[in-house]
């Protein structure tokens, strides 16, 4: 079974898609050692999915595709601006504080980095930031999409680990800031050094106002699904419906800026995206069940056996390997491929599963913007129209910073598990 998984990771660096390589491995795997049980194959798939909480998946990606071309961008980057223009950088400042409020909105990096780059990064070009920055700094500031809640992430890993979602939500909020005030921390150096200048005065209070107004519905609509979730009003899929509905009547009545002929594209964008991942959770559960079945997660713990035992070393250990693997699959892949890998090994060393989700999501995000494969990199250079290596020598310091977040929060729980802990305390009391 070993030589098994070496060969799906084969497949996945020659190109094959990885829902095909988890499929034909674990067929694969059947085979070699039991063909008996090839009549299990449909069951154990259909399981996979029936999931009520898997349901979210394709209601959240609607929602985000509906947020996101209905016109939320231009409102979202206004009062970003009123907030942070008048800094050194301002621009740069702007870049990240908007990403996370879309990212709150859309739960989707790909999503953040083509709207927030789309709109800003000819901007910053104007304004005689350097190229390879501007866009470095939009791939990166658009990572948040799978950590601040609401997240598709989370959702699938709650419902691969058994998890509470509403309370990976809320691990995910203090990781989602640390991260965003680290790359504010760093436009602000930058814009001292390289001598960025931000608007000439300060925001009045009223245009602030005005920006908050006109941005207000956009950002209010993350608030509702979370804080429905949170106080048990509706579940995690509920939420998606509503948020669904509360989206259209923004993007078509109030804003005005999404047609009828519109939501046929995003109906269709929609299935296409929750086919693939439907897939891909179809095959991990195939591959999950073969895992335990033959045992393959209790060799683990004895093969690495002092690892095991030590959270401080196991957690190190899946660090590196999350993000080497990062660097070459995407993150709902390395999500379904590494869950039935680590989960175990996790609970066996005492590691809470909401923190080891959160651990995961910002390995995982990091790997979005590293090479060769970085798809926001990728997004934002075709953006540009820039190639990606000349945005290198500007994201190595980013990473360092967030890297240096990613050992503290994995290494200090409470940065994640505080919030959740402290909701679960009010609402036991």
């Amino acid at each position: 079974m070993i030589y098994l998984i070496l060969v799906m990771f084969l497949l996945f660096f020659i190109g094959v898609p990885i829902a095909y390589a988890l499929g034909f491995t674990s067929i694969l795997a059947i085979l070699f050692t039991d063909p008996d049980l090839l009549i299990n194959v449909p069951r154990r798939i259909f399981r996979g999915i029936d999931s009520f909480s898997l349901i979210a998946i394709p209601l959240f990606i609607m929602a985000g595709e509906i947020m996101s071309k209905g016109g939320i961008s231009a409102r979202l980057i206004r009062f970003a601006q009123t907030l942070v223009g008048h800094f050194p950088a301002g621009l740069a400042m702007v870049v990240v504080l908007a990403s996370m409020f879309f990212s709150a909105v859309t739960g989707s990096a790909i999503a953040t980095a083509a709207a927030i780059g789309g709109m800003l990064i000819p901007v910053m070009k104007k304004e005689g930031y350097d190229i390879g920055f501007s866009s470095s700094l939009v791939a990166t500031s658009a990572i948040l999409g799978p950590i601040i809640p609401p997240s598709i992430f989370m959702v699938l890993y709650g419902v691969m680990a058994n998890a509470s979602i509403a309370d990976l939500f809320m691990a995910g909020v203090m990781p989602g800031v640390l991260i965003g005030l680290g790359l504010l921390g760093y436009c602000y150096y930058v814009g001292k050094k390289m001598n960025y200048k931000g608007r000439e005065t300060r925001a009045t209070g009223k245009e602030v106002a005005t920006g908050l107004k006109d941005a207000f519905l956009a950002l209010l609509m993350p608030t509702i699904m979370v804080g429905g979730i949170l106080s048990g009003l509706f579940t995690a899929t509920e939420s998606g419906v509503i948020a669904i509905i509360y989206s259209l009547i923004i993007a078509i009545f109030v804003y005005k800026e999404l047609k009828l002929k519109d939501v046929l594209d995003i109906l269709l964008t929609t299935s296409k995206i929750s086919a693939a991942i439907i897939l891909l959770i179809g095959s991990a559960s195939l591959f999950t069940w073969l895992l335990s079945y033959h045992r393959i997660p209790d060799q683990l713990i004895e093969l690495l056996g002092p690892f095991a035992e030590n959270p401080f070393m196991l957690l190190l250990l899946m660090n590196v390997i999350l993000l080497i693997a990062g660097t070459f699959i995407d993150a709902i892949s390395a999500l379904m491929i590494f869950t039935p890998l680590f989960l175990p090994l996790a609970l066996a060393a005492g590691i809470d599963p909401v923190h080891l989700g959160v651990v995961m999501a910002v390995n995982v995000s990091i790997g979005q913007i590293t090479p060769p494969v970085g798809v926001c990199l990728f997004v934002t250079s075709s953006i540009a129209k820039i190639k990606v290596p000349q945005m290198l020598p500007f994201i190595w310091p980013k990473l360092i910073i967030l890297l240096v977040i990613q050992v503290l929060i994995t290494y200090v729980p409470e940065v994640s598990l505080f919030i959740p802990d402290f909701f679960n305390r009010l609402t036991a009391g």
